[in-house]
């Protein structure tokens, strides 16, 4: 494996734990918000687009969802 892949795969798992734990919220833009940055963060693996476009799908999602269906509690933020 090369040493560039293996730093890269440590740097998307960080991020997307960190995302991860930063909760949901309950507001439609903290789960617009929390959506984009987790999708964002399995992205990464795909590189540039594919951060983009797993940004736009979790934001969506995230926007889309209720607070019932996903609710992990207060956003870190706030």
């Amino acid at each position: 494996m090369n040493q560039g892949n293996f730093n890269m795969k440590i740097v998307a798992i960080a991020a997307l734990a960190a995302v991860l734990l930063s909760g949901c919220g309950t507001a439609v833009g903290d789960r617009g918000l929390s959506g984009a940055g987790i999708g964002a963060g399995i992205g990464v693996v795909g590189g540039p687009p594919g951060m983009v476009v797993g940004g736009a799908v979790g934001a969506v999602a995230g926007m889309l969802s209720k607070p019932q269906q996903v609710n992990l509690g207060k956003p870190a933020w706030r």
